[in-house]
């Protein structure tokens, strides 16, 4: 049990998870899927196959092959850069449709009459990066997505290696149509520590730490994290998963919500990195009326 909402006395809701450092929590060994929290992982293939020097990519465009991010401007203007500077056509992305993440977003282009376009699905930088692997390598666009694909072999390939895992877990496909892989919430650890404290691949860290909200955008968790701490890097997924990265003590964080509560994650997320004295960031943990009464708290459990 990690979060209860206590109204004079009586628990009206519960929230039970998992938070985990390298070195301290309880290591369960079921596992789960990664969700968008894979993203770094596979954009460590950018550097592998040196499209960021092949096509001299800015830290921002970096940044959005990592990102979840909130279909913003900032955002749709870098992903159609993107496209036009890897030479791949709108036609091949297969992420789907949706509204942005932004609700501010969503009001200017409801006002506007703009139509939603691929460049507003938060995967978008991950699709385009696929296809640019494939025109690389010679690998057929048009199954980019299909997990016996040449590209889908190379990203499990890499992170199994990254994560180092020993052995197959289930393999499901994400809310953009693509394979993604589990593991146990250790081997996340593991996989984010390898790729976020390695030299290699320091343009993914940088990107990270100098871009927070390429990396997400209006009211995204990672942003705020990035935003509001030194030297953390942090990367949501669906699922109720919350990875945090401290590259000075070469430590990890991982907060999985079985709910997938997001307000539950947020406060947990924070007294974590609080009570590991990674930054100093207060969340209000009261329960009030819409006129401003106190009527209760959140209680937050944390095991170290």
């Amino acid at each position: 049990m990690l979060v209860q909402h206590i109204r004079n006395g009586l628990i009206e809701e519960d929230h039970d998870g998992y938070v985990l450092t390298s070195n301290l929590g309880f290591a369960t060994e079921y596992p789960y899927y990664l969700r968008s929290c894979a993203k770094p992982l596979q954009a460590s293939l950018l550097i592998d196959y040196g499209l960021d020097k092949k096509f001299n990519l800015s830290s921002e465009e970096i940044a959005l092959c990592c990102a979840s991010h909130a279909g913003e401007k900032c955002h749709t203007d870098i992903a159609e850069n993107l496209l036009n500077k890897f030479k791949l056509k709108y036609e091949w992305l297969k992420c789907g449709l949706h509204k942005p993440l932004s609700k501010t977003r969503q009001y200017e282009m409801r006002l506007n009459a703009e139509p939603v376009t691929y460049y507003h699905n938060n995967c978008v930088g991950k699709h385009l990066l696929f296809l640019a692997l494939c025109l690389e390598n010679g690998w057929d666009v048009s199954n980019y997505d299909d997990i016996n694909s040449p590209l889908q072999h190379e990203v499990k390939r890499k992170i199994n290696e990254l994560c180092e895992i020993k052995h197959p877990y289930p393999i499901t496909k994400d809310g953009c149509g693509v394979p993604i892989l589990s593991m146990p919430l250790k081997n996340m650890l593991t996989g984010y520590i390898n790729l976020f404290c390695n030299e290699k691949y320091q343009k993914i860290k940088e990107a990270y730490l100098n871009n927070p909200y390429i990396i997400g955008g209006e009211d995204r968790l990672d942003t705020e994290i990035i935003s509001n701490s030194e030297g953390l890097v942090a990367k949501v997924g669906a699922g109720g998963l919350c990875i945090v990265v401290n590259i000075k003590e070469k430590d990890a964080l991982v907060v999985k919500i079985n709910d997938c509560n997001m307000d539950t994650r947020r406060l947990v997320v924070f007294e974590a990195l609080n009570k590991l004295n990674w930054c100093d960031y207060k969340c209000d943990k009261t329960i009030k009326t819409l006129h401003g009464e106190v009527v209760g708290e959140i209680k937050i459990h944390l095991s170290f």
